[in-house]
């Protein structure tokens, strides 16, 4: 009986649970890098020179999000979640790196030499 009840829990354990799906992208100075986050190759490679860089987030979507300016910097972060509860951030961006849970929008700010006032 024991054995029954274990195995019915374990099902409805595994048939309620949901997946998630983690990406990572890197930024940097002058370039945005989207990896898969199982693999060390990157999947697609973009030239950034002005303005931020927005990143979308689905349900059940983790994203790895590695700042790498090489030098000691500072970006602004502002998440937005679909409840519009809104997270704003100054970060340093040396080589950090940060995990954010979805749904939401991502918005990184070019980096800054000193850190700014809010």
């Amino acid at each position: 009986m024991k054995k029954i009840t274990l195995s019915v829990g374990l099902l409805a354990g595994i048939l309620s649970s949901s997946a998630q799906d983690t990406t990572c992208t890197m930024v940097t100075k002058d370039e945005v890098y989207k990896f898969n986050y199982y693999t060390d190759k990157y999947t697609q490679k973009r030239d950034h020179t002005k303005g931020s860089v927005f990143i979308d987030l689905t349900h059940n979507q983790v994203e790895c999000l590695h700042l790498y300016d090489e030098v000691k910097r500072y970006r602004k972060v502002i998440i937005t979640y679909d409840n519009g509860r809104g997270i704003y951030d100054i970060i340093p961006s040396k080589s950090n790196v940060y995990f954010i849970s979805g749904p939401a929008r991502i918005e990184v700010k070019r980096p800054q030499l000193f850190k700014p006032l809010r």
